[in-house]
């Protein structure tokens, strides 16, 4: 029985980096043959990043990645890699992207797989199943391919495919199994959701038994704007045996020997749904190197030490990326921006971030000593910067009361942040939770103000639980945890008005987020959400609420998506509607 050793690359492209992304895959295909491998694969879209979105229509964007492509063959070649055998995501395409009556619907832009070894792009796969769902809009962009390519390498057939090929039946993986192939590389970029890992073993075992072979799954990992990778890359038999799994959330090369049947057919053509191309790896192959490796499953994450490594490495990239140099934020004492500044100084250190407390005549002694309490405990850059002087002015010379002073509090202290962008170049974080925005719990242009929301796909009950696991976290280590307690245990309120708490205008939390929950991440309308046991009259007003706040959303900072259905990508709805659940 063949013998092959492999290594799935997880690693963290950019989009539109091809010199960067193609020096990411020469410095791991290095280290996959120092470890003696004969095959590495490389994550969907590796050289151009992914997702592209519209820069699929620009024509220079697709030659840049062709062009990439071929350079990197040749350089792989160069570094004393060309028997490595290759597999890498680009773009491509057969035929000039364009929308509607204008669109060719046989060619046009490509999500692509090439392999390369010796020099050369020996051969090229077309994705065939294209999502349309949720956060992607592949239809918009891509043409399916009908052709699986199967390449022979050491005597194994190997089927290659993309990413959504292995979530739907039929497809790419019955024709492998028809075909005999003896292993299925699958390479992705697969957004994180909290719980996903455990839809993808399942998934990976139905189409690992479906093509009677061995499935190589590779996950990219990073933030690409309100998109969260989390790797999870894993090999798994025929028979469903999970052979080996890369940890969440970090790059890793995960290498390990194959034992797989020699290849014994040779038929190409129709094989109903899609055709069958067969190539054999001209030219040497590196031999295995070394003692067989033993496979490392990892084990899987706690959902909140989830959650807030998708944060952290969310915001993580999209400072870095982005290229700022530091964060600030509003640190008022409570629970959400004391959770959002525990993030910031995980993700960029708390040498780059600062936190200003921006006191009015409302603010409470207790909320000014816990943000002061939180920045001493992070070492965070902390500054004082009194707002009622400048409430005053505006009062001065306007004639405001009731909310619209209370609104006015918060843009003052938004101007103020953005004051601090621009003269000293940080991004400005803002700290609203999923649950304030699905109400509409917020002042627009004020608490909202900002470029980036490390929690808004969180709702706030899970806030609570977040503050709680990174504090015990941090006394498992040894370390001072970083949110205060009374941050963590006291009502929470906006502090706009006297005596002012989050319960005079909302329902408890527990309550709210059960609600929220089931309308926004499940579509349950009023008759559903009725029957789950929720009170008619709060669910009225509380889908009311979420209803009339779409505009504000709209206008809302970006955020990593961790849930099934986060605001803006997943779910969109007309900010003028009419239709009212529940009305006659």
């Amino acid at each position: 029985m063949p013998q092959l050793r492999i290594a799935l690359a997880q690693v963290d492209p950019t989009v539109g980096d091809f010199s960067g992304n193609a020096a990411i895959v020469r410095e791991h295909t290095r280290r996959a043959a120092d470890t003696g491998a004969q095959l590495v694969a490389f994550p969907e879209m590796m050289l151009t990043g992914y997702p592209v979105e519209d820069l699929v229509f620009r024509e220079s964007f697709v030659a840049a990645s062709r062009t990439a492509l071929h350079r990197l063959a040749a350089d792989l070649a160069a570094d004393g890699l060309g028997d490595v055998a290759v597999v890498v995501g680009y773009l491509d395409a057969d035929g000039p992207a364009k929308l509607g009556a204008d669109a060719d619907p046989g060619r046009g832009p490509r999500n692509a797989l090439a392999l390369l070894h010796g020099g050369q792009v020996v051969t090229t796969y077309f994705k065939h199943h294209l999502p349309n769902y949720g956060v992607f809009d592949e239809d918009r962009y891509f043409i399916p391919g009908d052709t699986l390519k199967i390449v022979r390498i050491a005597g194994v057939d190997v089927a290659l495919t993309v990413c959504e090929d292995i979530w739907q039946p039929g497809g790419p993986f019955a024709v492998a199994g028809q075909a005999g192939v003896g292993l299925v590389v699958n390479i992705n970029s697969s957004p994180y959701e909290l719980n996903k890992d455990d839809v993808r073993l399942p998934l990976v075992r139905r189409r690992a038994a479906e093509a009677d072979s061995v499935v190589a799954y590779v996950n990219v990992i990073g933030g690409q704007d309100e998109l969260v990778f989390d790797g999870d890359s894993m090999v798994v038999a025929a028979d469903g045996t999970l052979l080996a799994r890369a940890p969440q959330f970090a790059e890793h090369l995960l290498v390990l020997d194959l034992d797989l049947p020699a290849a014994t057919s040779d038929a190409v053509g129709d094989f109903g749904e899609m055709a069958v191309e067969r190539l054999e790896l001209a030219g040497d192959l590196r031999a295995p190197s070394g003692a067989l490796l033993p496979p490392t499953v990892t084990e899987r994450l706690t959902d909140e030490a989830e959650v807030w490594q998708a944060l952290v490495l969310g915001l993580r990239d999209y400072v870095r990326k982005n290229r700022f140099p530091s964060v600030v934020l509003g640190l008022s004492g409570g629970i959400d921006s004391s959770v959002v500044a525990a993030i910031a100084c995980d993700a960029i250190g708390a040498d780059n971030v600062a936190g200003v407390s921006l006191p009015s005549t409302y603010s409470s002694e207790h909320s000014r000593d816990d943000a002061a309490d939180l920045a001493k405990r992070t070492g965070l850059d902390y500054r004082v910067v009194p707002i009622q002087p400048m409430v005053d002015a505006f009062k001065a010379n306007m004639s405001l009361s009731g909310v619209a002073v209370e609104n006015l509090q918060a843009r003052v202290r938004g101007v103020i942040l953005m004051a601090l962008s621009n003269q000293e170049g940080h991004l400005v974080l803002t700290t609203g939770n999923k649950s304030e925005l699905a109400v509409g719990y917020s002042t627009l242009y004020g608490d909202s103000v900002g470029g980036f929301n490390p929690i808004k796909d969180v709702w706030k009950t899970m806030v609570w639980r977040l503050a709680q696991w990174r504090n015990a976290e941090a006394a498992r280590r040894g370390e001072t945890p970083p949110i205060p307690e009374n941050s963590i245990t006291k009502p929470p309120s906006a502090e706009l008005r006297p005596g002012q708490l989050d319960t005079d205008s909302l329902p408890d939390y527990a309550v709210l987020d059960a609600i929220l929950a089931g309308y926004i991440d499940g579509d349950l309308g009023r008759d559903g959400l009725v029957r789950a046991g929720h009170d008619p009259a709060l669910v009225d007003r509380v889908l009311r609420m979420v209803d009339l706040a779409e505009y504000k959303r709209r206008q809302s900072a970006p955020g990593p998506k961790i849930s099934i259905k986060a605001f803006g990508r997943d779910r969109r709805l007309p900010i003028t509607n009419r239709f009212r659940e529940g009305a006659s």
